[in-house]
């Protein structure tokens, strides 16, 4: 199979890298071992960019490699660092390229203008470390936050070349060959039906004015519906300030001539549809044969009747090309200068959930034949997104955070009871039972979001406070056995020594 050179469109699949998690650390040094939280925030992920460079022509390249993924942001480590970003990944686009969402068909971006750059799939953003998370009313938090998944869509490229004239006819009507007469272009040409596959751009000067001209491969009767290559090259003729219909006038084909050929591209241009404001013009092609030069003459009194300027050429001799030149760079002056400045397009990816309040409940259906809350909202959802479920304070941190938004106050406005199922999130939401007004942290030995750790005493403290009050206990033991023998009555040696004395005698 042979490898294209010429691609105008491509579905291109890209993910932006996902955000570092912060770090949840306890600065430690020498005689301080708690020294205050100090865990830094994870960095951001690099996000998927086009950009319009004007050395690109083709999207071949995303033809071969329909995928692109973004770096990861690093994690936050202790002592204050914060994780890198991670790297952006810059795709360059032919100018004219439009940018659309696969899944909606939405545009996001129509880059018509050199330099223009979109963001098509943001990088996801790095959770916070504690020591970013530390209040007054949390010294000393022993969570962070996770970074946040970055995005990750499906999109279409389509190129629509972007040309100030474009040229339409038949098949083998000769507009490659007027492209290389008058620019520096060197279009394949042959005497054969579609010869011309891609769409061939040429640089054209007339006096003062530089223009583009672009070759439109052959229509054909049906075009419009798809037969053929039409919808592959009509959308080309979109960008199109002018449009001049190539004629052959000495096709030897059974019913064809100009007229006839005139109405049939000018059907195809009114089924594709906004194209009516474009100024036309017709080129008589082929006038140095003598039957196409006789023909010329017989319907250019016609063609004039419906106010299209007609001109007589040649691509072989050259006759006609110069009038015909200096009219395409008059009919492009003035759509110039009746046309406004572009402007660079500033166009945001779709957002991940819909713009409004922030957040909605519903009363739904679960698919076991109960019922759940659900809510849905940018905050709640991001920040079940950043919760590590796995620690009990950080899913305090998630409940005071849902509290304070209003998403409990409004549950019992709803009429939701205690026990009853609450999701946040559509498809991989997190399910939990209602439990209002329960600090779901109070099994921690201290209100939530403080470490009992830092209330401690320190070992050796604890160790020199026992010997002291062993020491303390010891001399008041002493004390007191020395005060009991003080109060006792003094011995009577004499007494002794009688009482001894009888006692042997006995």
């Amino acid at each position: 199979m042979a490898i294209p050179s010429f691609v105008d469109t491509a579905r291109l699949h890209v993910t932006a890298g996902r955000g570092g998690h912060g770090c949840a650390s306890v600065h430690r040094e020498k005689f301080k071992p708690l020294g205050g939280p100090d865990g830094g925030n994870g960095g951001n992920g690099g996000s998927v960019i086009l950009r319009v460079d004007p050395q690109v022509t083709t999207l071949i390249d995303y033809h071969h490699h329909s995928r692109r993924v973004a770096a990861n942001g690093e994690p936050g480590k202790g002592n204050y660092q914060d994780g890198g970003n991670g790297q952006d990944i810059v795709l360059s686009v032919p100018e004219g390229t439009v940018v659309k969402d696969a899944a909606s068909g939405q545009t996001l971006a129509d880059l018509v203008q050199l330099g223009a750059v979109v963001t098509v799939a943001h990088g996801g953003r790095g959770g916070l470390g504690n020591e970013a998370l530390a209040s007054k009313a949390r010294k000393a938090p022993g969570f962070a936050l996770l970074g946040e998944d970055g995005d990750d869509r499906e999109i279409v490229l389509e190129l629509k070349v972007l040309a100030d004239v474009g040229l339409v006819g038949f098949p083998s009507a000769g507009k490659s060959s007027l492209v290389a007469a008058i620019s520096r272009a060197r279009p394949a040409i042959a005497d054969y039906p579609f010869t011309t596959l891609v769409p061939h751009l040429g640089v054209v000067v007339a006096g003062s004015t530089t223009f583009t001209v672009a070759d439109v491969p052959g229509l054909i009767p049906g075009a419009a519906q798809g037969k053929g290559l039409g919808l592959d090259f009509l959308r080309h003729i979109e960008r199109c300030q002018a449009l001049v219909h190539v004629i052959d006038c000495a096709t030897y084909e059974p019913g064809r001539d100009p007229v006839t050929d005139l109405d049939a591209i000018e059907a195809e241009l009114k089924a594709y549809g906004g194209l009516e404001d474009r100024p036309r013009m017709v080129a008589l092609n082929k006038v140095d044969i003598p039957d196409g030069a006789e023909l010329a003459q017989m319907v250019a009194d016609d063609i004039r009747a419906r106010d299209l300027p007609v001109f007589l050429i040649s691509t072989k001799s050259g006759q006609g090309l110069k009038e015909l030149t200096y009219a395409m760079a008059e009919l492009v002056r003035q759509r110039r200068a009746n046309q406004p400045e572009p402007v660079l397009p500033v166009i945001k990816p779709l957002s991940r959930t819909p713009v409004g309040p922030d957040f909605t409940i519903k009363h739904e259906h679960d698919d076991r034949g109960g019922f759940v809350w659900r809510v849905r909202g940018d905050k709640p959802e991001r920040w079940v997104r950043q919760t590590d479920f796995r620690n009990a304070e950080a899913v305090g941190y998630l409940a005071d955070r849902l509290n304070k938004l209003g998403v409990e106050t409004e549950l019992m406005e709803l009429g939701a009871n205690p026990g009853d199922a609450v999701a946040i999130g559509g498809e991989n939401a997190v399910i939990f039972d209602f439990a209002p007004q329960i600090d779901i942290g109070a099994e921690l030995l201290a209100r939530r979001g403080e470490d009992n750790r830092l209330q401690q005493q320190r070992p050796a403290v604890q160790r020199r406070r026992t010997k002291d009050a062993e020491y303390h206990a010891a001399r008041e033991a002493e004390e007191a056995i020395g005060a009991a023998l003080a109060g006792l009555p003094p011995l009577n040696e004499d007494e002794d020594d009688n009482e001894n004395t009888e006692r042997w005698d006995d």
